[in-house]
């Protein structure tokens, strides 16, 4: 998808692929403009999926756009897009006990909660393990708001290949396997 991004309703329904430069790839769809959805292909959580995910998403100037959110884990996770560019700059605060027991929280977070919560209560939080990187988008795709279509199974090896491909969604953003 080429197009240019200035506004907020530019970003709102748009689905990435990214690539941070330590190697890990993530996939997110902003679903609205207070919601995402997203799967982990990569790095110390790869195989995590979760979908409405409450989000401040803000556009900080012309093509330039700020997402931040407290996942149940107690993540923290603050990403400034530049689209235009292809470019992302995120920061992950993990806290201690996902990096030490990154497992629990693979799976489908949103089937989990309650297990996140525990977790979090039970498991030390300090220090936090912070993650800033910089990381290239491989693929923007205009999935439109609130498609339960882009973020609907698990990912699995191949996954973001097949999209960047034009395998694993239709002409109207729908999945082709089911």
């Amino acid at each position: 998808m080429e197009k240019t991004f200035r506004t907020l309703e530019d970003f709102v329904g748009t689905h990435f692929i990214y690539t941070y430069d330590n190697g890990w790839e993530y996939e997110w769809y902003c679903k609205n403009d207070h919601t995402v959805d997203y799967r982990i292909h990569g790095g110390i959580v790869k195989g995590r999926w979760v979908k409405g995910q409450e989000a401040h998403i803000s556009l900080l100037t012309e093509g330039i756009y700020k997402v931040a959110w407290t996942e149940p884990t107690g993540t923290d996770v603050a990403l400034d897009f530049v689209p235009n560019e292809k470019k992302l700059n995120g920061t992950i605060f993990f806290p201690r006990w996902v990096k030490e027991h990154p497992e629990i929280t693979v799976c489908f977070q949103n089937e989990h909660i309650a297990l996140m919560e525990e977790s979090r209560e039970k498991y030390a939080t300090y220090p936090k393990l912070v993650v800033p990187e910089f990381a290239t988008i491989t693929y923007i795709g205009a999935a439109g708001v609130d498609n339960e279509e882009v973020i609907a199974e698990a990912p699995y090896e191949g996954m973001t290949d097949d999209i960047r491909a034009g395998k694993y969604y239709d002409a109207h953003y729908r999945r082709r396997r089911k």
